[in-house]
């Protein structure tokens, strides 16, 4: 593998490149064992723990999910699932860098409603703007909208992380031809964020040509999560090398795998 070809395998955000494009959550597994074991297996060097809802020190007397997927191994991305406006996020934001010793990478999302889980752009907009500010590399969760990813970079933001269809569906990606808008225009990493339920899915996302994959309730809520974590990693890998090996054209007319035309008669 030559060096140009290296670089397109590795994956940078803030100034750190990492070895794997998958980045896997926290949330709804059996216990911190199972966190440990499928994360483990997913090769991923990018980890994202929702401050609101899992304990990395908030709680000395609750076990410690930094104790199974320890900082020295891992980044660890804290999130701001549950929050509902730029203040909150801010804060709670503000509250992972005091935990984490001066951390700067996080992931804002900030939510519409309880029902969708779909994201509050004018909140999440007001929020990048206050966290640039204050020195974090904000990796944004948002809508599927070009402009509003536009805006995003403009602010600052490292990552832009479009969903692919609503949070925990696992309807995989449901507009493909806005992901490709986004990430033509991008001169940052655009990593899918939310939907993916399977690993044609992550796949696909590869194959348009996204950065990574950030997934959590498709590894955590299959029956067996280790072996979909498996699954999940050799998607990625597939689908980067499909994108950058580049497909055949669709065409409305068959095209014979072993052509006539030459051959002796």
């Amino acid at each position: 593998m030559n060096s140009a070809e290296s670089t397109q395998e590795n994956l940078t955000i803030a100034g750190k490149t990492y070895g794997s494009r998958l980045l896997v959550g926290t949330g709804k597994y059996r216990d911190f064992e199972e966190t440990r074991a499928a994360i483990e297996t997913s090769g991923t060097e990018i980890v994202t723990v929702t401050i609101r809802r899992v304990n990395i020190g908030q709680d000395v007397d609750e076990p410690n999910l930094l104790d199974f997927i320890p900082p020295s191994k891992y980044t660890i991305l804290p999130n701001t699932g549950g929050c509902y406006n730029a203040k909150d996020a801010v804060y709670t934001l503000q509250l992972a860098r005091e935990l984490l010793n001066g951390h700067k990478l996080v992931k804002l999302e900030v939510l519409g409603d309880e029902k969708t889980l779909f994201p509050n752009m004018p909140e999440t907009l007001k929020a990048a703007e206050t966290l640039v500010a204050d020195g974090f590399d904000v990796m944004v969760y948002c809508s599927d909208d070009p402009i509003q990813a536009r805006m995003l970079e403009q602010i600052g933001c490292v990552a832009i992380m479009p969903l692919a269809s609503l949070i925990g569906s696992g309807m995989g990606i449901l507009n493909p031809w806005n992901l490709s808008l986004i990430i033509e225009q991008a001169t940052v990493p655009v990593i899918v964020d939310a939907g993916v339920g399977t690993a044609s899915d992550a796949a696909i996302a590869m194959e348009l040509g996204c950065d990574g994959v950030l997934m959590n309730t498709a590894i955590a809520g299959a029956r067996d999560p280790v072996r979909m974590a498996r699954a999940m990693t050799l998607a990625v890998q597939a689908g980067r090398d499909a994108y950058l090996a580049g497909r055949v054209p669709k065409r409305f007319a068959a095209s014979p795998s072993s052509p006539m035309a030459g051959r002796a008669t």
